[in-house]
């Protein structure tokens, strides 16, 4: 019996040893890969009745037709792709519900032309700890106040809760690892904002479990600082341009700063995209930024489509005694998003603008 027990125990091991594990694409193949795609442009997709990651996923909340109406305008605009954020807790507690949503959202996607930068986690948002149930609100007045973290602090600073995002990482993926809708998977949002969260062992977890599975698209996360910033995290900045096949980056700064980071990218040798930007009141508007993008193929996700719950019209807000002071006035020059509720042009000129940037493409 114990000669049994050992002979199991090492076939296991040999097992586990034996699994193979992809690894980081050279930049050959990285480069080769995205000279096949188009230009990618688009926007960052949060359907307008959607505050919390939550009302996005949950099944009371999730609603097709206005998901297929709002990308309807970014297919008008002739763009090519968005940017979609996912949400662990919907999908521990509704696996099978979640799954179907997502895949619906791809095929209304897929119907207007619109590949996806899927997004698996985030750090970003005022709420830590995500929950379901009854959501909270939005703040009169305040950018995008009840946005949740995915997973939360708790989850991300324990390990012993980890097997769990292990399996949702590997489902999701492994769905979609060689499906052409997916353009490709930027695996975690933001890393270097930690405020409180423990991030970088968790990270390297969750580029281990993709590499596991193996997709034929290519694994990102963005960075938002470079090292001139005070924002900006020497470890997982490094880690995230050392296994990522592609480089991707945040910029919601003018010309010139912006063209600075995307320098700073291009160092790197791989092709490099923009997944966040545009900020009108900083600078950081299409008229400035889109022709740079253009003109070195960087990938372009601006902030928003049609102005709803998350109120990102709204510039980021001044805080006092760490809390957010709210806006009394409508602002008389939108942060983010491109259309009003009824889906009217925020402007007609920049609407113009874009169309004639991606007819080229």
């Amino acid at each position: 019996m114990k000669r049994l027990f050992v002979l199991l125990v090492i076939v296991l091991v040999h097992t586990a040893c034996s699994v193979k594990v992809a690894e980081r694409w050279s930049e050959e193949k990285a480069n080769d890969w995205y000279a096949a795609q188009p230009w990618p442009v688009g926007c960052v997709y949060m359907p307008s009745y959607g505050g919390t990651p939550v009302e996005i996923w949950g099944e009371e909340y999730f609603n097709a037709d206005v998901v297929d109406s709002e990308l309807a305008l970014a297919e008008g605009l002739g763009f090519n792709a968005i940017r979609l954020f996912l949400c662990d807790i919907v999908w521990q507690e509704d696996p099978k519900g979640f799954m179907e949503r997502l895949e619906e959202t791809v095929r209304i996607a897929d119907r207007h032309g619109l590949r996806i930068l899927m997004t698996i986690f985030t750090n970003g948002g005022t709420i830590k700890n995500p929950f379901t149930g009854p959501q909270p609100q939005p703040v009169p007045g305040v950018h995008n106040s009840v946005w949740m973290s995915s997973p939360g602090k708790d989850v991300v600073n324990d390990p012993a809760k980890w097997p769990i995002m292990e399996r949702y990482v590997k489902q999701v993926i492994r769905k979609y690892r060689k499906d052409p809708r997916i353009l490709a998977w930027c695996l975690y949002n933001e890393p270097e904002n930690t405020n409180g969260f423990e991030t970088l062992p968790f990270l390297k977890e969750v580029y281990r479990w993709a590499r596991e599975v193996d997709p034929v698209q290519p694994l990102t996360s963005p960075m938002w600082a470079t090292p001139d910033s005070r924002s900006y995290n020497k470890e997982i900045s490094e880690f995230i341009c050392s296994a990522s096949d592609i480089i991707s980056f945040h910029s919601y700064n003018d010309l010139s700063k912006c063209s600075f980071f995307v320098d700073y990218c291009l160092q790197c040798g791989r092709p490099v995209i923009c997944s966040e930007w545009m900020a009108r009141s900083r600078g950081s508007d299409y008229f400035s930024i889109l022709p740079l993008f253009k003109e070195k193929k960087i990938g372009s996700f601006s902030y928003g489509l049609v102005n709803g719950k998350q109120q990102c019209h709204y510039p980021w807000n001044p805080v006092e005694d760490g809390k957010p002071v709210p806006f009394t006035e409508e602002p008389s020059v939108w942060f983010h998003d491109l259309f009003y509720p009824d889906h009217t042009p925020y402007s007609e000129e920049e609407i113009v603008f874009i169309k004639e940037m991606t007819s080229q493409n």
